[in-house]
């Protein structure tokens, strides 16, 4: 029965769709960033950038470098989006694409993340089978059915993605209104709406609807007495996203998911016009089903464990940021630091120095890690490092600040705590961080 229900075959419309969007994306994605200066502020700009703890060894290419890797993506996308050498390509780019994720943080997007994720799932599945250059290379490889597990994992994954937003936005300042006033506050000035954002009752239906779409979103599109509906709010929720915040590619990615719901003869009719429906059923047990049921339940096991891990650290991550990447917690709060970096000569204590921090990092680095412990650790590190290349055995203390959505700065990191001599644990609270006073 277990075999029946994960290998028998459906049709294979929606990939097929969902794979030449999905490669236009990612070449959007690469191009996009190359001329949009995304690639020259986020990598080539800053004297150097916050990767991942444990990552060091990726580093940004020299000179142009960067603008030829995100080039090579581009192309590995339009190659995924024709169908060319497609497991090939979507892996290589998902390859690259981890790389420049764990590169840096100072851009850190829950959709980049996601992005990474996806492309190693499609190598998995047969997008290829139809309306590819593989296909037409190689005629045999054409196929109008795949197994239903290819279906469960997408929608699976997607699952997990929106629920976990939505249990994300269990805390006060979502329901109260008090993060989408701040989130609001500098978009006063957006043609036609830029009033109507700061309007109170606009910010708890904002807080209301985001909630309960990320939560039903996907029941909803799976019953067919909902299923238009679902469709209809799913634009209206993702082009307002897109026009409100900017956030690239995510929102049409979300909008292509909805393939997976609708029937293949729909699809057919919009966008495979020669394309037959496929509706045999067949049950084709693959001789690699239990290493692949293997490998999708540690998958799915690792999905749902990730984004909970951060109940199980003290205090709160909104304060911490310690379980904050990875788990789906996509637009939940503001926040702001201020920090001074201190520097002392353990051989003359009298010796100290308040560094300049604008003589090492980016404008946006600058925004972005007087919030963030890992990236103000990180900092120290370098620092004391700096300093041991000149001969000097220094000491590295913070005071630091911050607000969280838009309250009164507190104080945030102990400022008697030698940064430089602080160990980096991934999975336990830093004492180093001060207690959190949200309210």
């Amino acid at each position: 029965m277990f075999n029946k229900w994960l290998f028998t075959r459906i049709d294979n419309s929606a990939l097929i769709v969902f794979r030449i969007i999905f490669g236009a994306l990612l070449a959007l994605e690469a191009f996009g960033a190359i001329f949009t200066g995304w690639v020259c502020r986020t990598f080539m700009e800053p004297e150097f950038t916050f990767n991942f703890i444990g990552f060091e060894f990726l580093q940004p290419l020299p000179g142009n470098g960067m603008i030829w890797w995100y080039a090579v993506l581009g192309v590995l996308g339009l190659f995924v989006m024709v169908g060319f050498k497609y497991r090939w390509c979507v892996f290589f780019y998902g390859l690259l694409w981890a790389g420049v994720y764990l590169m840096q943080k100072s851009s850190y997007n829950n959709h980049y993340y996601l992005l990474m994720l996806l492309c190693f799932l499609m190598v998995l599945v047969p997008a290829h089978r139809y309306a590819s250059v593989d296909v037409w290379r190689d005629p045999q490889k054409k196929r109008q059915s795949m197994p239903r597990w290819v279906w469960l994992l997408i929608v699976g994954q997607m699952w997990i993605v929106y629920t976990y937003a939505a249990i994300a936005k269990l805390y006060p300042d979502w329901f109260n209104g008090r993060f989408i006033k701040v989130l609001m506050a500098p978009r006063e000035d957006y043609w036609l709406i830029g009033d109507f954002l700061q309007q109170e009752w606009v910010h708890y239906g904002i807080a209301y609807f985001g909630f309960f779409f990320d939560l039903l979103i996907i029941p909803l599109l799976l019953w067919k007495r909902t299923r238009i509906f679902a469709f209809l709010a799913a634009i209206f929720f993702h082009l307002f996203n897109s026009y409100v915040f900017h956030i690239g590619i995510f929102p049409y990615l979300a909008l292509a998911f909805t393939l997976f719901f609708f029937s293949s003869e729909k699809i057919n009719r919009l966008f495979l016009w020669k394309k037959p429906y496929y509706d045999k059923k067949e049950l084709e047990i693959p001789a690699y089903r239990k290493p692949l049921l293997i490998f999708l339940g540690i998958w799915f096991v690792v999905q749902l464990l990730l984004p909970v891990r951060h109940w199980f650290i003290q205090d709160d991550v909104l304060w911490t940021e310690e379980g904050h990447r990875l788990s789906w917690r996509m637009m939940l709060r503001s926040k702001s630091g201020i920090i001074k970096f201190k520097v002392v000569d353990k051989a003359n204590r009298q010796d100290t120095i308040i560094v300049d921090q604008k003589e090492y990092l980016s404008s946006k680095q600058l925004r972005a890690m007087p919030s963030k412990p890992d990236l103000i650790w990180q900092f120290a590190q370098r620092l004391e490092k700096e300093y041991a290349e000149e001969g000097r055995e220094v000491e590295v203390y913070v005071k630091s600040r911050l607000s969280v959505n838009g309250r009164p700065y507190q104080p945030f990191i102990d400022p008697s705590v030698d940064l430089a001599k602080v160990k980096w644990d991934h999975f336990r609270h830093a004492p180093w961080i001060l207690p959190s006073s949200i309210d």
